[in-house]
């Protein structure tokens, strides 16, 4: 139990830190610089999937069955330099290419600084993985958080508070003030980045003077043969997650890009939800698997995660006057797209709980499939209506893509693995919820005291319609 708090803390407040430097970002950077920002981490996604090609996951599904472990640490850490290094060398000697095709061209150093971030991350992949498999979760979450902190200190000093200084007319060093401003804004940025993710390896090599280095190509076909599904996966995740905001940027303009992107940070607080869900839910549902009621359970799990889910959809909207003060008002115009990707990831949460049945049946590569339909959906939806309807295309794609995966999983579970899932209940909620969200965001922005009746008008229907059930639960307990 200690140990998955300390893993949750040390993938959740990393998040949290990140998103808050979304203020910082936007307050600093024009939506068309904040693109170029999008745009580097768009590339930067793509390339970590390609680089790691599952390796991490496959470097877990060994470690418990595999009696040399030194064995299997050193092969898959071997196998990921041998890439890496190619990658490096591709990258440089590519690099006219290369910066091209990231549109890198008004600053070929953010192609520099994109490699050397990928590299060091990328080789930091294993070791991260050694400290989760032997839990020292101690150590893993402080180098995650010693990582973001020099990400967060960096951010701080010469995006805020050395532009602050100079528009004060207030004297700085010599050496800050010669050299500060030496490359476009942005780039200060991904320089946090590398800083953070070299003191993070810095920090990581230690652990691997501890073992009898070996190279088992045996071994290594087995991790090859295992992660290529999740590969294929990670690629379509990447798309779902990012071609909207590349393609926006492609069909309409950089600026529009750098708004839907900002916009699209205030998400977190449902995917935090779902996150916080994902760390304990998972673990629990394996151990439950082998009870007489693990179907019945799975079906409550999913009905009030989907009530708490659209509760908290319907939180955030009503309340979005308050919430958008996260970004700066610069990029306000594109608050209209919170509400459709809060309940796209809302979607998205509730077909992780889905996603039991083929766990469970070790039919994992449903997961691959489902990810490619929406990948699919992702791309015909973006290339056709984003020409005519802007970047409000892209948020209604990013919900047809996770809706589509939901009901996928829904109808090839009932065949796999059939859960009494209370569907009719489940819909009604997420009808009620809309309902009261759309009213609130269209007709009623501003308004505190109707935002909180709309809100206890959703619990006014949870109490009618769940009263004797919660009453059950509670007098069980």
């Amino acid at each position: 139990m200690k140990d998955t708090l300390i893993y949750g803390l040390a993938t959740v407040l990393p998040r949290v830190i990140n998103f808050l430097l979304v203020k910082i970002h936007t307050v600093a950077l024009l939506p068309s610089d904040y693109a170029d920002n999008t745009n580097f981490y768009i590339w930067a996604g793509l390339l970590a999937v390609l680089l790691t090609y599952g390796m991490e996951t496959s470097f877990f599904r060994f470690y418990n069955s595999e009696k040399d472990k030194d064995s299997l640490i050193s092969t898959g850490f071997i196998a990921i330099c041998i890439t890496t290094a190619l990658f490096v060398l591709v990258g440089f000697l590519g690099s006219s290419f290369l910066v091209n095709l990231f549109d890198f061209e008004a600053n070929p150093l953010r192609l520099k600084l994109l490699i050397a971030i990928l590299a060091l991350d990328t080789l930091a992949v294993i070791p991260f993985a050694y400290l989760r498999a032997v839990n020292k979760s101690v150590k893993y979450a402080s180098i995650k958080l010693i990582n973001v902190g020099v990400i967060v200190v960096i951010n701080l000093v010469f995006l805020k508070f050395i532009p602050e200084f100079i528009n004060e007319g207030k004297a700085l060093p010599a050496l800050i003030e010669n050299n500060y401003g030496f490359t476009p804004m942005v780039n200060y940025i991904f320089i946090a980045n590398l800083a953070g993710s070299l003191i993070s390896l810095v920090l990581l090599l230690p652990y691997l003077s501890k073992f009898k280095w070996s190279f088992n190509k045996t071994l290594l076909y087995k991790m090859l043969n295992y992660g290529w599904p999740i590969l294929v996966a990670g690629l379509a995740y990447v798309i779902n997650e990012n071609l909207d905001k590349y393609l926006i940027g492609k069909l309409v303009d950089k600026e529009a890009m750098g708004l839907y992107s900002a916009a699209y940070k205030l998400a977190i607080f449902m995917n935090l939800y779902i996150m916080a869900f994902k760390l304990g839910a998972e673990p629990f549902f394996f151990n439950q698997s082998a009870k007489e009621n693990a179907k019945q359970v799975y079906a409550l799990i999913l009905k009030y995660f989907s009530i708490v889910g659209a509760f908290a959809f319907l939180a955030i909207v009503v309340f979005i006057d308050i919430v958008k003060y996260f970004i700066n008002n610069n990029y306000w115009e594109a608050l209209k797209i919170v509400p459709v990707i809060l309940f796209a990831n809302l979607l998205l949460g509730i077909y992780h709980n889905l996603s039991v049945w083929y766990k469970l049946t070790d039919k994992t590569t449903f997961a691959m499939y489902f990810s490619w339909l929406a990948a699919l959906v992702t791309i015909v939806v973006n290339l056709t209506f984003i020409p005519i309807y802007g970047y409000m295309a892209s948020a209604w794609a990013t919900l047809l893509a996770y809706g589509c995966m939901v009901i996928a999983s829904y109808f090839f579970g009932r065949k796999y693995y059939p859960v009494p899932y209370e569907i009719k209940q489940i819909t009604f909620y997420l009808a009620v919820a809309i309902v009261l969200a759309t009213t609130s965001f269209v007709y009623f922005r501003n308004q505190l005291i109707i935002s909180v009746l709309l809100l206890m008008v959703y619990g006014c229907v949870l109490l009618i319609f769940e009263y004797k059930n919660l009453k059950t639960i509670i007098l069980k307990k």
